[in-house]
């Protein structure tokens, strides 16, 4: 019976978690043409995408060491599902780029509590599970984002610009409904977190390296799956459908491989999966450029996004693995606010790259950043058979 019940705690917070994502995705094809059709330049498309990860950059570090001094995560998680439905029905209704900029905001905000849904989700299983459960979320993370995304660009081709933003506030308000189900996982010592506690979590070495690598990793992704790659689809004749076609070979892929992130690292350990994957990704962000119809583009970024799938739950993996329950949302919270870094500054400076030389020349210097991250995943993640000694270990 116990198990029964664990598992349907699993299953509504897994729908609650594709509701939450798809509520903030279902205009990520369409975002940075919709800024344009707003009237606003390429420049300004990259600081609405942007904002999106200065906001949550700003919030995660707080919520993540509010949850650990109350012990609870649900709480957070409601606030995320009200913040992310209300970003959506304001980007719909917005009438020029500033208030679209405002909402993408808000919806940064929405994504800052993503810290609490990680490591609810993380208690529902055993903490040698780690990978595993990280693995299964993200899972459901992707499958919300392609399910939203596919369906984003064809909303537009039938019913207007505005029709994504409308069928993403209806999914967050469907999560909202399924969330009072979800329950806390295993207690955490309430009120057990001190100010020096956030402190010498959030300067462990190993978590500035993984929140390093993070960075990159998101910059990549918002500076062109999630940023300027579906303008540069445009550019080359894509339309509304097109787009939800790109966007689900960019995902669907991802979705799947971020099920096998455990047993591929137990068959090949942590690093080798990870600088792989990130070869992967930044080889296909680097020959965009190369793609001068939607075939090429397609079977590039299907490459791509098979790289992508491991990377973003081994990360999150290495973030919290060995640091002890009542410190991991405080770590994770500072892993994910420094990655939000690379989500403002990626597509930023890839919308001031496109104004003056192009994104052709963007993508290829995107892609050059990516190898070099793959060298420092090697130098950074130990290989197999590490002790790692992470601080606010128990």
């Amino acid at each position: 019976m116990e198990n029964a019940v664990r598992r349907t705690h699993i299953y509504v917070f897994c729908a609650a978690t594709a509701l939450f994502w798809f509520a903030m995705y279902t205009y990520v094809p369409i975002l940075t043409p919709y800024v344009e059709h707003l009237g606003g330049s390429l420049s300004m498309a990259g600081i609405v995408v942007g904002a999106y990860g200065l906001t949550q950059m700003l919030v995660r570090i707080p919520l993540g060491f509010a949850s650990d001094r109350l012990g609870r995560r649900k709480p957070f998680v409601t606030l995320g599902l009200i913040l992310a439905t209300a970003s959506s029905l304001g980007l719909g209704l917005a009438r020029d780029p500033v208030a679209a900029l405002a909402f993408r905001g808000v919806a940064g905000l929405a994504a800052g509590t993503w810290v609490a849904f990680s490591v609810l989700f993380a208690s529902y299983l055993p903490p040698n599970e780690t990978a595993r459960s990280m693995g299964l979320l993200t899972f459901f993370n992707i499958a919300g984002q392609t399910l939203a995304t596919t369906l984003g660009g064809a909303l537009v081709d039938y019913f207007g610009w505005r029709a994504p933003f409308f069928v993403g506030a209806a999914g967050g308000l469907l999560g909202l409904a399924l969330h009072g189900a979800i329950v806390e996982g295993r207690p955490a010592a309430s009120k057990s977190v001190e100010l020096k506690d956030l402190a010498r979590v959030g300067s462990d070495p190993f978590l500035l390296k993984v929140s390093t690598l993070g960075v990159v990793f998101y910059a990549l992704s918002f500076a062109s799956v999630n940023g300027f790659t579906p303008s540069y689809a445009v550019g080359i004749g894509a339309r509304g459908t097109e787009l939800s076609i790109l966007a689900l070979l960019s995902a669907l892929p991802s979705a799947f491989l971020s099920l096998w992130t455990g047993a591929l690292t137990i068959r090949w350990g942590e690093r080798n999966v990870l600088i792989w994957s990130i070869v992967l990704f930044a080889g296909a962000v680097m020959v965009i450029p190369l793609c001068t119809t939607m075939g090429m583009l397609y079977f590039t970024q299907t490459v791509g996004a098979i790289g992508r799938g491991t990377i973003g739950p081994l990360l999150m993996t290495l973030a919290i693995k060995e640091v002890a329950v009542e410190y991991r949302a405080t770590a994770m919270g500072f892993y994910q606010s420094i990655y939000a870094l690379g989500m403002t500054l990626g597509p930023v400076v890839m919308g001031m790259i496109g104004d003056a030389l192009g994104l052709r020349l963007g993508f290829s210097l995107l892609g050059v950043l990516g190898m070099v991250t793959a060298g420092l995943a090697w130098l950074w993640v130990p290989g197999r058979g590490y002790n790692f000694q992470l601080q606010g270990k128990s």
